[in-house]
């Protein structure tokens, strides 16, 4: 099992640059000015990950007013991504990370318990990123039920 370094508040956000579920490459940098709410799941199309990416479809509009942007990130392929996105209404990028060093970088993959074992694997989790690129808020195993509304209470949304 691996180590796994976790961002704090005030930490530089880990740069990236992704494919969305549509080929686009999407960057951090192209969020700069903005604030991002950049939250990664383990697997397209699962219910657990199905119903987080959903709530963040349903708080788009007053996360998007409050001055916010949504990315999804997994480690799932641009086609299953786009199929989730089709399927689901999702209209917030979802940024394909087969790799996992975006994971990585963002402390989103290592150890975990799953149902009384522990395994190496996605971390449920969720960086609020303010409009410098700096970790407003770091957000480790969250559980996709509710978490949406966690984050808006929050962030006073």
């Amino acid at each position: 099992m691996t180590d796994r370094a976790l961002l704090e508040a005030g930490t530089e956000a880990p740069a990236f640059t992704l494919p969305d579920q549509d080929g686009r490459s999407r960057s951090l940098a192209d969020y700069r000015g903005e604030r991002v709410i950049l939250f990664f799941y383990p697997e397209a199309m699962t219910p657990g990950c199905t119903t987080e990416a959903c709530d963040f479809r349903d708080s788009t509009a007053p996360l998007e007013a409050a001055g916010y942007r949504v990315l999804g990130i997994s480690r799932d392929a641009v086609e299953k991504l786009r199929r989730f996105a089709d399927r689901d209404g999702l209209e917030y990028p979802l940024l394909s990370d087969p790799e996992l060093s975006v994971h990585h970088a963002y402390g989103a993959y290592g150890e975990k318990n799953s149902y009384g074992r522990i395994i190496e694997g996605v971390i449920r989790s969720t960086f609020v990123i303010d409009a410098e690129g700096r970790v407003a808020h770091a957000l480790y195993n969250v559980k996709a039920t509710g978490h949406v509304a966690r984050v808006r209470k929050l962030l006073g949304i």
